[in-house]
């Protein structure tokens, strides 16, 4: 399922929204110094209850610049995107009705959060995941490995499991009681990926809307921006890929 492509927000009102449920976001931070103040200054001002950034060790100043700017900061020691964000839900208030996940080096548009949430807050969809390849992309903003990561991503998704995802981005809400239930369990960059296929194999209604990708306002990107790194999350996504769809199908049996 799936919103017609569209470049702004379109619905979602964040004081309307914040009246009606209590929305956390996890920022998964590495060395971010330039860009998590306004990040989270512009996550703030989307209405969200509690903004928790979680740093996986930077030796910068994430950790006093994501406090002063009101984020609540958790640090994670052990490396791996998934182990950053698994601390985050870990630390999640008991009164949180939806989750958002959003990078924390400002090439995500906060500004879309309402409408990421809008779908749920209205009973239409338990997961909504935001597209950066749908929507308006700054030039240079992804690089090549990233759209094609996406594009096979989701051709493996529609083949098996008759899914309509896009893309593998970060950018993206979840009911946090449906979180809970998922089992979500892989701790590097595979994280997104076994979300998305957790979520189809479970048959959970969701919807994808595009929200396009600026640049990142600084610092240097852990997988676009270094060869080597983009490798090893390249292996981790279809491994864990591959992983998953044979766990799944065997739980199905079962």
């Amino acid at each position: 399922m799936s919103d017609q492509p569209t470049s702004t927000p379109t619905r979602g009102d964040p004081a309307r929204l914040a009246a009606v449920v209590v929305v956390s976001v996890i920022i998964p931070c590495l060395d971010e110094e330039e860009a998590i103040p306004a990040v989270v200054t512009a996550v703030r001002a989307q209405g969200a209850a509690d903004i928790i950034v979680v740093d996986g060790g930077s030796r910068d100043r994430t950790v006093e610049r994501a406090a002063a700017a009101g984020a609540r900061v958790v640090q994670e020691r052990r490396r791996g995107y998934g182990r950053a964000v698994q601390a985050g839900i870990a630390a999640l208030r008991g009164d949180t009705d939806i989750v958002v996940f959003i990078d924390g080096d400002g090439s995500d548009r906060p500004e879309f959060i309402p409408a990421l949430i809008a779908p749920i807050a209205d009973g239409r969809a338990v997961f909504v995941h935001g597209s950066r390849t749908r929507g308006d992309r700054e030039p240079g903003s992804l690089a090549l490995q990233q759209v094609a990561a996406g594009h096979v991503a989701g051709l493996l998704l529609r083949l098996i499991y008759g899914a309509s995802f896009t893309d593998m981005s970060p950018f993206r809400a979840i009911r946090y009681d449906a979180l809970q239930r998922l089992g979500m369990r892989e701790p590097t960059y595979g994280w997104n990926l076994e979300m998305l296929m957790r979520i189809v194999a479970a048959g959970l209604p969701y919807v994808e809307i595009p929200v396009g990708q600026r640049r990142r306002i600084g610092g240097v990107s852990k997988v676009s921006g270094n060869a080597a790194a983009g490798v090893k999350a390249a292996w981790s996504i279809s491994a864990t890929f591959v992983r998953l769809a044979l766990s799944l199908r065997r739980e199905k049996r079962a």
